[in-house]
């Protein structure tokens, strides 16, 4: 994990504001367990994973959303789809992951 916070301090280092999602809670059975982090880059990349497929594309654009407003967001994965052609990467589970902006020390403390 030290590793995920040297990267998130070298983007904080390097003036970008970026978002972090942290699973928070999951039930039933998902590809990543609770405290599992992705940052968002403002670029629409990505360090990290919490799970991959159409779920991890819904906290993206939220991790997107939230950079630019600030406001932290709760983004509830339901994985319990049926299974079919269509549907990559089905667990069976459900996951909420926390998204919150980190932003570099001179912005955070102007706001």
């Amino acid at each position: 994990m030290s590793s995920f916070y040297h990267q998130l301090q070298a983007l904080l280092d390097n003036g970008l504001t970026v978002a972090v999602a942290t699973i928070t809670q999951v039930k039933g059975s998902t590809p990543r367990e609770v405290g599992a982090k992705m940052i968002i880059h403002p670029y629409g990349k990505h360090l990290g994973t919490v799970g991959g497929g159409c779920g991890e594309a819904d906290v993206i654009r939220t991790g997107l959303d939230v950079i630019q407003d600030g406001v932290p967001r709760t983004v509830h994965v339901d994985l319990t789809d049926a299974i079919s052609m269509q549907s990559l990467g089905v667990c069976g589970g459900i996951m909420d992951v926390f998204v919150e902006r980190w932003a570099p020390e001179a912005e955070a403390a102007a706001q």
